[in-house]
């Protein structure tokens, strides 16, 4: 097998990327903001945040433009890769929402930079179960593959890169931002966010004994670089195949992850809810062990997750416990997102 062609990813790439958001989807926040300042954005939220609201007749033109404009594949799209990516997911969903829940989400609080805006925000802190929810329905839903050739996929995906853009305007119009930090939800954060879901997706597999063929992995990792693509992640910080996920999430680990309080104070909050899902008290420590194992100790102390050696332990020897996945499952019934993949 010949060895794949890697591009750098330095200091010198990522730093400046620090500065950058999102400028087409920030051009709209700034426009909306200037026609009805913040009670327009806040209400422009709330359309944003309702997944079943996928109409666009009733805003401003310049926003159906700007849909218009974007919700189209990336150049790079391979339609036979993406739909063999959402195959990998409905093959392994079970285990993914698992490493979703207990792997992706406190891996990004470790990058304590970039978890400077969810802290201040308060969304994943003060309501932690409706945000974990919303995650798991977005995922679920942008699995579907009729919702690709449809386009609803696209609207869902750009309804999100506008709320971060209105997360973004808020956040750095706070006295509490520091700008040493970067601009919130910058480029490198994007990126790193991104391969949570896919890079970090296909590493917890792995951890939990999962054998998967190289090129499904790779077919997964492309379908989540598109959707980064979509979300506003500029080309050069999407990766082309696992060699490089490997390299970015390795530059991006040595640049921004150490202890900070909002990482560990998101982590908390992630790990009181994922604790009540278990069914009785004495499994409560599971959800501690499981994130120790998929993380590893040296991020699983940067967030300050306590040891629960009896656990640990036993999943070391199991694996996983499947006790705490409700949170990251197939959308309700009711909801428009509810075909499964090649039903």
């Amino acid at each position: 097998m010949p060895i794949l062609s890697t591009r750098i990813f330095d200091n010198n790439l990522l730093t400046p990327y620090r500065q950058v958001g999102d400028v087409d989807a920030d051009a709209v926040v700034e426009q909306l903001a200037a026609h009805g300042g913040r009670v327009r954005l806040a209400e422009f939220m709330r359309f944003l945040g309702n997944p079943e609201l996928l109409s666009l007749a009733e805003q401003p033109t310049f926003v159906q433009t700007f849909f218009a404009l974007h919700n189209c594949l990336p150049a790079f799209a391979d339609l036979a890769k993406m739909d063999k990516g959402m195959a990998f997911f409905w093959k392994y969903n079970e285990q993914i929402a698992l490493i979703l829940g207990c792997y992706s989400l406190p891996y990004c609080y470790a990058a304590a930079d970039g978890a400077q805006v969810l802290w201040q925000s308060q969304r994943i802190k003060n309501d932690t179960f409706k945000r974990l929810e919303e995650t798991g329905e977005f995922v679920y839903g942008i699995m579907q593959e009729r919702d690709w050739r449809n386009g609803r996929n696209g609207i869902r995906i750009l309804k999100i890169r506008l709320m971060h853009a209105v997360i973004r305007y808020f956040t750095k119009h706070a006295e509490q931002w520091n700008p040493a930090w970067g601009v919130p939800i910058n480029q490198e954060d994007m990126a790193g966010t991104n391969l949570a879901f896919s890079y970090i997706v296909i590493r917890g597999l792995r951890k939990l004994g999962v054998t998967a063929a190289e090129a499904d992995e790779a077919d997964f990792l492309h379908f989540w670089s598109v959707v980064g693509a979509l979300l506003g992640v500029e080309e050069p910080l999407l990766p082309l195949n696992l060699r490089e996920a490997f390299h970015l999430d390795r530059a991006i680990f040595l640049r921004q992850f150490k202890a900070s309080e909002a990482g560990v104070g998101l982590t908390k909050a992630l790990t009181k809810v994922l604790q009540q899902q278990a069914p009785q008290p004495a499994l409560q420590n599971f959800p501690l062990a499981q994130m120790r194992f998929l993380l590893g100790k040296e991020v699983a102390d940067l967030l300050a997750i306590p040891q629960v050696p009896l656990e640990e332990g036993i999943i070391k020897l199991t694996a996983q416990i499947p006790i705490f996945q409700k949170l990251f499952r197939q959308p309700r019934a009711s909801s428009p997102v509810f075909e499964k993949y090649g039903r």
